[in-house]
């Protein structure tokens, strides 16, 4: 058994915790949450995740000597290796450049090793969740955005610039002159996210406060509502089953908002990979993700282990 501090920092919301592994068993034994100061900068991001977690650990009424290393989970392209942020979106302006592992090592005295934020969330349902015991998982996260990550044997896959799993900057067809939240048009993100679908709703002439409501009216039997789920979740399925041609996991786990709207949007999610898997992995298996809203936690303090 270890005990780890474990970070899951996005762009509006900080979590830390103190997490517990044994062997193919893990818990938060206790955890701290509060807003991102994103738009105060980077400095004030960094300061107020390391306040954080000192705050998780004191509340659990620990210190540095009952934890053996601390993993960082955060939103950007993370270089694993050196724990640097490498790349980011606006939502954490000047996050570039950030030496996460050096910064928590350096007020805890502590190993520290980061990753990308949804790389670590794979990891935990790879390993805690609905992907334990295969040797493979493909993760899709349908949100606010489309991403996803791949783990192989217990290890992400984050690729030679560490931006592997962006499934939802993959082009389809059903996307064509939707504009992309990078900027490309035709991109899964634009139409199949959760704002995705209800812009889609809104081109249509429809008129819903946001998707939940669109779920909604889906549910009621509004006709147009089905329509914009289904097209949405058969061009995530399509996605699905082009990277199944691809990356041939053993199990995919789907995770997410969107992924809870219900059966409508996952039948019509199997039947786009039907109709672009091929068939020796057509009948993949598709679960649903089980390590919930602390994966991330989980998969960060894995990864702090690692090296110990």
């Amino acid at each position: 058994m270890q005990r780890f501090l474990a970070l899951d920092l996005g762009g509006t919301k900080t979590t830390a915790a103190v997490v517990e592994l044994q062997g193919r068993d893990a818990r938060v034994l206790h955890s701290a949450s509060q807003p991102t100061p994103a738009r105060e900068g980077a400095n004030s991001v960094l300061a107020a995740s390391l306040a954080l977690t000192r705050r998780a650990l004191t509340e659990w009424g620990g210190d540095t000597d009952t934890v053996a290393g601390v993993g960082i989970a955060s939103a950007g392209v993370i270089d694993p290796q050196r724990g640097l942020v490498t790349h980011a979106t606006d939502a954490l302006p000047g996050w570039p450049g950030t030496e996460l592992a050096a910064a928590f090592t350096g007020e805890f005295s502590l190993p520290a090793r980061a990753l990308n934020d949804v790389h670590a969330h794979g990891l935990g349902e790879a390993l805690y969740g609905a992907g334990n015991g295969h040797p493979s998982m493909l993760m899709v996260a349908v949100g606010t955005g489309i991403g996803g990550a791949i783990v192989i044997d217990g290890h992400p896959f984050t690729g030679f610039s560490h931006a592997a799993g962006h499934v939802g900057h993959i082009a389809v067809p059903e996307a064509e002159g939707v504009l992309c939240s990078c900027g490309r048009t035709g991109h899964l993100e634009g139409l199949a996210s959760g704002p995705g679908i209800h812009a889609l709703y809104t081109r249509r002439g429809g008129q819903a406060v946001d998707t939940k409501e669109v779920a909604a009216r889906a549910r009621d039997g509004e006709r147009l509502a089905a329509e914009v789920l289904r097209l949405a979740g058969f061009a995530t399925g399509r996605v699905i089953g082009g990277l199944l041609n691809v990356i041939d996991p053993a199990v995919v786990t789907l995770t997410g908002g969107v992924a809870q709207i219900g059966n409508l949007w996952r039948t019509a999610v199997l039947d786009g990979i039907e109709y672009d898997a091929m068939d020796v992995v057509m009948n993949t298996p598709v679960l649903d993700a089980t390590a919930g809203v602390e994966a991330a936690l989980l998969g960060a303090a894995a990864w702090a282990g690692k090296d110990i």
